[in-house]
């Protein structure tokens, strides 16, 4: 009985995964995230008064990028739309926060801060159910590190905002060296693809 070609191991599966898609496309996106990562947490103050600019300006790079990364995808007739819906949101949000002046720091904290509370909320009526909850302990635990954020984001927005950037630079810088790995792993399964070809 064969396995009707779901388990793919090694450099195959990778350029399976990624057929068509622009490795470079991949790579740059890593680029864009190390560089807000590092200009966010190298400059906090700087950062979290310019927040919601510099993020707009991440999310225009990364959607155009991905869009860039779907139309290859569909030159070479692989799956690309959840790809370019991706850069199609990215782009549309950049939008939304660079045509909002009025969208200062202390909103922007502020509404993170009451999604940690709803999100913390809901994780913690889901880990106090008196039915069995798989990991209960780590749900608990999360959801109670979510209230503690939304609350501490509430009551102080502009150190919120600082702490939110640091946060906001380590994802970026995580993201982007992620992405740089994948992207140059990308390139070397489709190379060895190619010669074997």
């Amino acid at each position: 009985m064969t396995d009707q070609g779901l388990h793919v191991t090694g450099g195959a599966g990778l350029t399976a995964l990624f057929e068509g898609v622009s490795w470079q496309a991949i790579v740059l996106r890593g680029v864009a995230g190390i560089l807000f990562g590092l200009f966010a947490v190298m400059a906090p103050v700087a950062a979290a008064t310019t927040i919601v600019l510099v993020f707009s300006i991440y999310l225009m790079a990364d959607g155009f990028l991905a869009i860039a990364s779907a139309i290859k995808a569909m030159r070479h007739k692989n799956s690309w739309g959840l790809l370019a819906l991706e850069g199609v949101v990215d782009i549309i949000a950049s939008l939304v926060l660079f045509l909002m002046p009025g969208l200062a720091l202390v909103t922007f904290v502020v509404i993170v801060a009451v999604w940690a509370l709803f999100a913390g909320g809901l994780k913690l009526i889901t880990a106090m159910r008196r039915g069995p909850v798989e990991a209960r302990g780590w749900l608990a635990l999360s959801a109670i590190i979510s209230l503690l954020f939304g609350v501490v984001l509430l009551i102080s927005p502009l150190a919120g905002g600082i702490v939110l950037t640091w946060w906001l630079g380590i994802y970026g810088l995580v993201f982007g060296v992620a992405l740089l790995i994948l992207g140059f792993q990308v390139r070397s399964a489709q190379k060895k693809a190619a010669l074997a070809a």
